[in-house]
């Protein structure tokens, strides 16, 4: 049984070697467009699968199924899972064939988000919650490893940035269509509807994206492209490249301030929309509709984010990090110190906090460590990032939840919650995010 399983991850063996120049640069096209496009439309149905529950909060609150610690232990579950999950999977991604990895990550994730659809107790949620979180920590880290395979160094930052489209763009389709599906049908079928999304995008990543440009018969992308990476004579295997991140302190100092990012970015959504129900009394409709501004505009973050810097910035990615990092901090307390009635206000922070937070989890969530890794150990480095980022993330939704809870205050028959503390918390996050990568300035790839 075990072989079985070995030889079903087995990476895809090399095919012949395509040597007429024409053909080569035709397949070479070809390919590299599916791997993109797959990974990119694949991994923002992984988002879906992913973001499912947060539209569902003040639904499941109003039902009394759970409190709001409650909630934010679920959905922490999932955080530490991941965070955990891209740690391991991300060392797997650089051995295994990324092409059924991923697919697989995406179909278990679907079948647990059909489950939850029937269920109503606390423990098979925290329990299903989390294994969907070490599910969901396949997708980034295969499609990282398949930037490195296909794209070369030059061209990565711009790839990467169009790339990570697929955040928002999942975000979009949760905020929209999942809170359409649940505003109309209720909350068990919006995990139906992204159930059966996961099912779509895996049967796509199965089928268009692929493992190597070796197992296609084509050259490495290094050769193709004439851009050769700069291998370390003293740690040429993959494992003692990947040991050897954990001796790099800027690394270290970059996964904390993605930690930061990854608090204010979960804040939001996660309890975004709650927040404004509760806080500016918006509808379900009108709160996701108001969230899903910063997935548009966190699209064109993403998008631009390698433009920046790789064309502007020549590939340095420390300044507009600090630019787009004090807009983040500006457009956070817009948001949640302008009071209610003042529908503009919250419109322009959701643009202002969905491009700069677009940008910022390119760079603070992978890009910048990925610059200072040796390609070999790409898988390794955002498993580092990823697991410090996501353990943030983690014990936002704890902290947020607890606070929720704990700050009600009765005016009258009705309950109110006091977002004080919550203020304080996100926006502080907001600030660190921006101020560690200052220490790390000048921090170059290590030889």
């Amino acid at each position: 049984m075990l072989d079985k399983i070995l030889s079903f991850f087995k990476p895809d063996p090399p095919a012949p070697l395509e040597t007429d120049k024409l053909i080569l640069d035709k397949k070479y096209r070809r390919y590299r467009w599916s791997v993109f496009l797959s990974s990119t439309i694949g991994y923002s149905f992984y988002y879906v699968c992913r973001l499912s529950i947060n539209v569902m909060k003040k639904p499941i609150l109003d039902e009394k199924i759970f409190t709001e610690t409650q909630l934010g232990l679920i959905g922490s579950s999932l955080f530490f899972s991941y965070a955990l999950g891209k740690l391991v999977n991300g060392f797997l991604s650089d051995h295994i064939n990324i092409r059924r990895f991923m697919a697989l990550g995406l179909f278990v994730s679907a079948v647990i988000n059909l489950i939850l659809g029937s269920q109503s107790m606390f423990i098979f949620f925290i329990i299903l919650w989390g294994m969907n979180g070490w599910f969901q920590a396949i997708g980034s880290n295969t499609s990282v490893v398949a930037l490195t395979r296909w794209f070369s160094k030059k061209e990565r930052g711009t790839y990467y940035g169009f790339g990570s489209v697929s955040l928002s763009f999942g975000e979009l389709i949760t905020f929209i269509f999942t809170s359409f599906i649940v505003t109309a049908f209720g909350w068990r079928a919006g995990f139906g509807s992204s159930a059966i999304i996961g099912f779509i995008g895996a049967a796509l990543i199965f089928k268009y994206f692929y493992d190597t440009p070796e197992s296609k018969g084509l050259v490495p992308v290094s050769e193709y492209k004439n851009d050769p990476e700069v291998i370390s004579p003293k740690e040429k295997s993959v494992t003692s490249e990947q040991l050897g991140l954990l001796k790099n302190p800027a690394i270290w100092i970059l996964a904390l301030a993605g930690l930061f990012i990854y608090v204010v970015r979960y804040s939001i959504n996660s309890w975004g929309i709650l927040f404004l129900q509760e806080q500016k009394s918006y509808s379900a409709l009108e709160a996701s509709s108001i969230i899903s501004i910063s997935s548009i505009f966190g699209m064109i973050g993403t998008v631009s984010s390698g433009l920046i810097s790789d064309k502007i910035f020549k590939a340095r990615r420390n300044i507009p990090a600090l630019i787009f990092g004090i807009l983040n901090a500006v457009s956070l307390a817009l948001f949640l110190l302008a009071p209610k009635n003042f529908l503009w206000a919250d419109i322009t922070s959701m643009v202002l906090f969905g491009t700069s937070i677009g940008v910022l989890v390119c760079y603070l969530g992978g890009l910048m460590a990925l610059d200072l890794a040796p390609k070999k150990a790409a898988g390794a480095v955002m498993g580092m990032i990823g697991i410090i980022s996501y353990f943030g993330a983690g014990l936002q939704d704890i902290i947020s939840g607890y606070l929720m809870e704990h700050s009600k205050v009765l005016t009258g028959n009705a309950w109110h919650y006091d977002f004080t503390s919550i203020n304080l918390f996100w926006i502080g996050s907001s600030v660190l995010s921006f101020v560690l990568p200052l220490t790390v300035w000048n921090a170059r790839k290590g030889k």
